[in-house]
């Protein structure tokens, strides 16, 4: 298992602490440390989409140009964006028994843990 995003953003906080709190052992991976590599993006839009993995509510998205805005139009130029921002990457993405999981909501992590 392991959690991906960036350690001070306060959505990767929260989950980190629900994980930590329920003894759930999770590597994490600091994309403004570690990097974001195009393999793994790859992965995940493929089980997420590269729609639900970009995230358009966020302070990057917003500081965009329009026209870098409407350049993202498909697969590849949303994963180049991610490469080049990965503040632009929806957080945190949560690699759980090989399937990923974007986002942190309570609800959703007491189902995927069962408790």
């Amino acid at each position: 298992m392991k959690l991906y995003g960036i350690s001070n953003c306060s959505t990767v906080k929260k989950a980190r602490t629900w994980l930590a709190d329920r003894a759930h052992g999770v590597a994490f991976h600091d994309f403004k440390k570690q990097g974001v590599d195009a393999a793994w993006l790859r992965e995940v839009v493929a089980q997420t989409g590269w729609q639900a993995l970009v995230n358009t509510r966020g302070t990057t998205w917003r500081k965009l140009t329009d026209a870098e805005k409407a350049a993202v139009t498909d697969e590849a130029c949303a994963i180049a964006l991610m490469l080049a921002q990965p503040s632009v990457i929806k957080r945190p993405v949560l690699e759980r028994d090989g399937s990923y999981h974007l986002g942190f909501a309570e609800e959703h992590y007491q189902a995927l843990f069962g408790e």
